[in-house]
């Protein structure tokens, strides 16, 4: 790995995904504006927690698809479990025996529910649970606590500062509440008039006190409301049982995605069986039309999962991710601390699922630091806008990570000594993924 990287042919094909697709990625956490202006590599291949990029750049990779991957890329049984697959087709108009191989391994992974169905994208489960809540209870009012991100659709996006083309009158049905807050939920539960209360039992940089999640449970219970999990990114980090399992706190239902497939696209709802058959032919009931695919249960991430589900059943993938994350944590807090950048440059969170801290001179959180120490990580041959690991980062990975990192805050020193980014930092600073404006990293139209 070498500083002297040329990305000419990332900067082109990043020109010409702008031309083709808005935004220039297929997620906005993708985008080139998440990363260093002219700094944004095109991905071409991976293995383990290896990436390369077009112009032949070999990276340490952490984030992992968005994390999405917990195994490693490539990671031979998954493969191999889907090319079996596939060599038989991928779709078909009546259910194969994959469907319900995968949500008897799935439902022994989280005992907690009873039925499961599988979809595609974690936004179209998640709003499928508050379908399900609305149609379970007959209220329409949804409470969201106070954490990034839930879902694409209106009810959600509404409340971010994306809201553009989201009718008021959807927006006004979703109200939020305050992570670690009992009093702010029993505030908007007082009325009895929430569906559902969707959340994450925790964050990367949040867990639960003692106690809350198992109030947040008895509040739910105490005014008719569903309670609803949001796993994506605590499925298959936490446990494999989601952080339901670690909380000890069973929600009615839960929606699962990301590392579900090892980055194949599969995602699910899970729940109790009272609530799960509203949308199925035993329920005398009206019917909610919960989730209807195509490709939800095609053949080949339907393997993924099961390969994924007997990984995590015979080995220790957690276990190797939390240990790659506290190597990594402590050697790059050492090296932040001999530079006396300890409160400017902070790594917190779950050992599996580590983000940085980027603050300025000041001590405020600064997008423009974060895009220095992401060039200078970058030059030293890591790619990441976090810390996650994957089972597939070794010791020696993790060494050579915090090589890049120590070599990455002496350049950061002297952005804090000086007070600024400038003369460090080529081009303009990363923003918010979701913001209201384009810019600071808004891009001239070609021709």
């Amino acid at each position: 790995m070498t500083s002297h990287m040329s990305f000419v042919q990332s900067n082109w094909l990043q020109t010409r995904l702008h031309d083709l697709v808005p935004g220039g990625a297929h997620t906005y956490a993708r985008g080139s504006d998440q990363y260093p202006e002219f700094m944004a590599p095109i991905l071409v291949r991976g293995n383990g927690c290896r990436v390369w990029d077009a112009d032949g750049n070999e990276f340490i990779e952490y984030g992992m698809g968005l994390r999405a991957v917990t195994l490693g890329h490539a990671y031979p049984p998954v493969v191999e479990a889907v090319r079996a697959a596939i060599a038989n087709g991928v779709s078909f108009s009546r259910p194969t025996v994959h469907e319900l191989d995968a949500a008897e391994d799935f439902l022994r992974l989280v005992p907690g529910a009873d039925m499961v169905k599988f979809a595609k994208n974690g936004s179209d489960v998640t709003t499928a649970a508050v379908k399900l809540a609305r149609a379970a209870t007959g209220r329409t009012k949804i409470a969201i606590c106070d954490q990034p991100f839930f879902s694409t659709d209106d009810w959600f996006i509404g409340h971010t500062p994306m809201a553009s083309g989201i009718p008021e009158a959807v927006t006004r049905d979703t109200v939020r509440f305050a992570y670690n807050d009992l009093p702010s939920l029993a505030e908007v539960l007082a009325d009895n008039d929430i569906a559902c209360v969707v959340m994450e039992a925790a964050t990367a940089s949040a867990e639960p006190q003692p106690g809350y999640l198992e109030g947040v449970r008895e509040l739910c219970d105490r005014t008719g409301t569903l309670l609803v999990f949001d796993e994506m990114i605590t499925g298959f980090r936490w446990s494999a049982g989601g952080a339901q399992e670690v909380y000890g706190v069973t929600p009615d239902l839960s929606c699962w995605g990301k590392a579900m497939g090892n980055g194949f696209p599969l995602s699910a709802l899970a729940g109790r069986r009272a609530f799960m058959e509203l949308g199925g032919l035993r329920t005398d009931g009206d019917r909610v039309f919960l989730l209807s695919t195509t490709h939800g249960p095609e053949t080949a991430s339907l393997a993924a999962f099961r390969a994924v589900a007997q990984a995590y059943t015979s080995e220790d993938p957690i276990g190797r991710m939390e240990r790659a994350g506290e190597l990594l944590a402590d050697g790059v807090t050492t090296a932040a601390a001999e530079l006396g950048l300890s409160a400017h440059v902070q790594v917190v969170g779950r050992p599996s699922c580590l983000v940085f801290v980027t603050r300025d001179a000041q001590l405020v959180p600064s997008q423009a630091f974060r895009a220095l120490f992401l060039q200078e990580l970058l030059r030293g041959g890591v790619l990441g806008q976090s810390f996650v690991t994957s089972a597939a980062h070794s010791d020696s990975d993790v060494e050579k990570t915090v090589d890049a990192a120590s070599a990455a805050l002496h350049v950061y020193r002297q952005a804090i000594d000086r007070e600024s980014v400038d003369g460090l930092l080529e081009g303009r600073p990363v923003a918010p993924a979701i913001r209201g404006s384009a810019y600071p990293r808004r891009l001239r139209r070609r021709g």
